[in-house]
């Protein structure tokens, strides 16, 4: 049988390779092999996350809070000097805020009656209206929610809060419930990063994301002029947020979540405790913000975007930022990093309202004009700081001016205690307008910018 497998080399032509690349099947085959490592490694497998719509509540008036008010109450109760006084006016009238912010009925009293079951009271009165309001404006049943967060930084109850509102609203059995404390300013974005996780694994469903801030219980009741600042600063609110998986939800929703980028600075000793809760010399417990916090958000503001801009930034951006690290390396160490230029990617900013300084500073880093930091400053001026729920109040101002069209892209920036920034990037996903009639910016929209 040798002579079947014998044959002249020579004579040889190696045409198995073009037949069989001619042949059709081979080509389909071919194709789909192809498509198939193009959705494996290029295209996400992750379903598209949707904001369907938010609320946000608007005080009572009968909660105002004048600076005089605030001044004398704050005398009365910490029997303080003159030199305390006119340091908290000082700190009152340099922060931004307007005499129109609020809050909670607890802290009007004298003394503040900082009790647990006031603490309730205020989360039932801050969380139960603006869900109910959500509930309206999307037409959505309780029942028809699969997954509730509840985000507060200083008031953790037990039952928890995402209990409290499962209870109230009488949901499903099998709603996913989860709270979120600790966190500060950055809480309600870190939640929009939480839900995106839970929704990359529980298809078809619908999240209802709360945010607030409970001050009942959060009263500094010290003479620590640095702790004292907060009581200055922090201001009732609060903000619930449908978000949804659902394809239907593509044609109705208001805005698409293109990006999620989360930065931790808790590994670094002095970032760790540039702002931290704990017990002043008397044993009074309060918020201590040390000198360097200010440094510390800027470095975890640049490690954010860092990350950020590699994902959203032209190429143009990315080399000229690039060139600027071998620079300060290898050349010159003393020269400032290049800040790439956001504004070409991103139309409108929500920025954290810490205070009239912080985000005049965030501004100035970020390259921005005025009119990119008005919505950060006019909420600061007409709430105060609400702590995490401020994202959504500045949303809504620059939905009630129309100035986010389709298409567009908007940042929300949170920046919170640990320390830790969560940024997100929006797409308009439809002609918004008729929202200066809603909200909590109805009876005050027209009185903007001041």
């Amino acid at each position: 049988m040798d002579h079947l497998f014998n044959f002249n080399h020579h004579n040889f032509t190696p045409t198995f390779h073009t037949t069989i690349l001619q042949e059709p099947i081979f080509l389909a085959l071919f194709a789909v092999c192809f498509i198939l490592m193009f959705k494996t490694y290029f295209i996400s497998s992750s379903p598209a996350i949707y904001l369907v719509d938010y609320s946000c509540l608007k005080p009572p008036n009968h909660l105002r809070v004048p600076f005089s008010s605030f001044l004398e109450h704050s005398r009365i109760v910490h029997s303080l000097d003159q030199q305390t006084v006119d340091f908290l006016s000082k700190v009152l009238v340099s922060s931004g805020q307007s005499q129109r912010t609020h809050i909670p009925p607890a802290l009007h009293y004298i003394p503040p009656r900082s009790t647990h079951e006031e603490a309730i009271k205020e989360a039932e009165t801050v969380l139960f209206p603006v869900f109910e309001d959500l509930l309206t404006k999307t037409q959505l049943c309780p029942r028809e929610i699969d997954i509730v967060i509840v985000n507060c930084s200083g008031f953790c109850p037990s039952p928890s809060l995402s209990a409290i509102i499962v209870n109230r609203f009488s949901m499903r059995e099998d709603v996913k419930s989860f709270n979120i404390s600790g966190m500060g300013c950055s809480a309600s974005a870190s939640a929009v990063d939480m839900a995106q996780n839970l929704l990359n694994v529980h298809k078809n469903s619908n999240v209802v994301i709360l945010s607030t801030e409970i001050l009942s219980n959060g009263w500094y009741a010290g003479k620590d002029r640095s702790m004292m600042i907060l009581n200055c600063l922090f201001r009732s609110g609060s903000a619930a947020i449908l978000i949804t998986n659902k394809t239907s939800a593509k044609r109705t929703s208001k805005y698409r979540l293109l990006y999620s980028q989360r930065t931790q600075g808790a590994f670094d000793d002095i970032a760790y405790n540039s702002a931290i809760r704990e017990e002043d010399s008397e044993g009074f417990i309060g918020v201590n913000l040390r000198k360097d916090v200010l440094h510390v958000a800027g470095e975890l503001l640049r490690s954010n975007f860092q990350v950020l801009g590699s994902s959203i930034l032209p190429l143009e951006e990315k080399i000229r930022y690039g060139f600027s690290i071998i620079r300060r390396k290898f050349i010159d160490k003393s020269i400032e990093l290049y800040v790439p230029n956001f504004r070409k990617v991103i139309q409108h900013y929500c920025l954290p309202t810490s205070g009239k300084s912080v985000i005049m500073e965030i501004g100035k880093k970020m390259k921005l004009k005025e009119d990119d930091i008005e919505a950060a400053l006019m909420t600061l001026h007409r709430f105060g700081n609400q702590s995490s729920s401020s994202l959504w109040y500045e949303l809504a101002y620059m939905e009630g001016k129309e100035r986010v069209k389709e298409g567009e892209r908007v940042l929300q920036l949170g920046m919170g205690s640990g320390p830790k920034c969560t940024s997100l990037v929006w797409e308009c996903n439809r002609p918004i307008v008729d929202e200066a009639r809603k909200g909590p910016w109805a009876d005050s929209i027209q009185s903007y910018p001041v």
